[in-house]
């Protein structure tokens, strides 16, 4: 609707999208990933990693053994290619020096081509033979270490070890007189393990400065409607601690044309004691977010210098009140001057909306300035204009997905500022409003909330069984992550 619910539900969505923002004290985002988060990512790197592995072509082997009587046979094998990897088990630990990733029990299938050739001084002419052989490759154990570190508020990636190992590899031939040559074959059984064990070794390595180089290319700020830059640049270095990761990231708001990175000192003094004061985590969910209320002020703030806190309200959901008829009882010179006539409420805040987060709600205060227009002929002029500080209050909820919540009225205080058709009874008035505040705008405005609004998905991923807490000084987001085409088969 035009105008008369769009200041209400401007005031709303200041609180619940800044809640999609979710940012920790200072401006930070608090990003706890639990140990059962940890796996999830470690799942989806290790899937990653089975399809992005392969194909893998490993180098030509070539052998030459001296056989009596025969003489010396040279031995090729060739175009040796890794076609699939399965991983049976995996685990993942965050510790003091950074993230361990073990694989075991995996099993690779592999293809290549062999041929031989021998030839002595009693044979008339060479003697060769090829053909193609399949590989499977058992008890492949695979551990990745690596450690994140913050290098100008963004994620450095570093390797600090990767091995792998093969247990058993299998060789079966097929062309040629294979059943002949078989036992020359299985001599190159410990080069190949070699083989495969440096070419996934060396794979993982590029994988990492690939992952690596993605970090560092993710920006440092995010628009937020041409008007605002959300300040995303990772503030101290990474967490490791209680078989978690916390990662912490500056958050402020700030007006897109003034963006700048503040000093990171002052970030790093107050960082220790913020994060200790957060709620504490959710232990059975993957992720912890948690989002200081400073956030919600450089929001406001921001849209507040932007003149964005300017509405005319033309339409409400009982359209009388904005007709002089269904004030005629309460301001009688107004109706008398002007007859039936309709009219709009011209809304200012005039000071950036005061928010504080509470025990379980999130209260709201703004002052604004309330103008009375009445329509004439085609005019519109202004008869009076209200002071007007409106407190309430804000229940947010996360279900299936979307965030919603109510809005309750707490006080309302309105004072005279100027009128052009006499003395108006300011008591009458208060509580014409509030009575029209609590009884149509605001159920109408909960009724909206009452639905909620999708949250973003982010790359075929949603949240899922999420919950959120107000706390002191504080909201707290708890959330399992799962991709939509698993929630959408379920």
């Amino acid at each position: 609707m035009a105008g008369s619910v769009s200041f209400f539900v401007f005031l709303s969505l200041l609180l619940f999208s800044s809640i999609c923002v979710e940012s920790n004290g200072e401006g930070y985002i608090s990003l706890d990933i639990s140990n059962k988060g940890l796996d999830f990512m470690k799942e989806f790197l290790v899937q990653m990693a089975e399809t992005s592995l392969v194909p893998l072509d490993l180098p030509k082997i070539e052998k030459s053994k001296h056989i009596p009587i025969i003489g010396t046979v040279h031995m090729v094998l060739s175009n040796i290619s890794i076609d699939n990897i399965h991983v049976i088990s995996s685990t993942v630990k965050a510790g003091d020096t950074g993230i361990v990733i073990s694989v075991s029990g995996a099993y690779a299938n592999m293809t290549m081509n062999w041929e031989y050739s021998y030839s002595n001084w009693w044979l008339p002419v060479p003697i060769a033979d090829n053909g193609k052989a399949s590989i499977q490759v058992e008890g492949m154990d695979v551990g990745i270490s690596f450690n994140l570190t913050n290098v100008q508020g963004s994620l450095m990636l570093s390797p600090l070890d990767c091995g792998c190992s093969v247990k058993d590899i299998f060789i079966k031939l097929d062309g040629g007189a294979s059943w002949l040559y078989q036992g020359l074959i299985d001599a190159f059984e410990g080069r190949l393990s070699s083989a495969v064990e440096n070419a996934i070794s060396k794979k993982l390595r590029e994988g990492i400065v690939k992952l690596d180089s993605s970090l560092q290319s993710l920006p440092k700020e995010i628009p937020i409607r041409n008007i605002a830059s959300l300040n995303v640049t990772f503030v101290g270095d990474p967490q490791f601690k209680d078989s978690s990761l916390v990662l912490s990231i500056n958050g402020l708001i700030s007006a897109k044309e003034a963006y700048t990175v503040p000093p990171y000192y002052h970030l790093f003094a107050s960082l220790e004691h913020l994060l200790a004061s957060i709620p504490l985590k959710d232990p059975e969910s993957m992720v912890t977010i948690s989002l200081h209320e400073k956030v919600l002020a450089s929001a406001s703030a921001v849209y507040y210098d932007a003149n964005k806190m300017h509405w005319i309200v033309d339409k409400v959901p009982e359209q009388s009140l904005l007709n002089t008829a269904g004030w005629r009882f309460i301001i009688p010179q107004l109706y008398r001057r002007y007859p039936n006539a309709d009219m709009n409420l011209n809304v200012s805040i005039y000071s950036p909306p005061h928010l504080i987060i509470k025990e379980h709600q999130i209260d709201l205060t703004v002052h604004a300035d309330v103008i009375i227009n009445v329509l004439n002929s085609g005019e519109v002029t202004p008869v009076a204009c209200f002071s007007t500080a409106v407190s309430g209050s804000a229940s947010p909820w996360i279900s299936n997905n979307n965030l919603g919540g109510s809005i309750g009225l707490d006080e309302l205080s309105l004072s005279l500022k100027w009128s052009k058709i006499g003395n108006l009874h300011v008591n009458l008035v208060r509580a014409l409003i509030s009575t029209a505040l609590r009884t149509v705008i605001l159920p109408y405005i909960n009724l909206k909330l009452s639905r909620g609004y999708q949250l973003p998905t982010f790359h075929g991923y949603m949240l899922q069984n999420a919950n959120i807490l107000c706390s002191d000084s504080w909201i707290k987001i708890s959330s399992d992550v799962a991709s939509i085409n698993q929630l959408f088969i379920s």
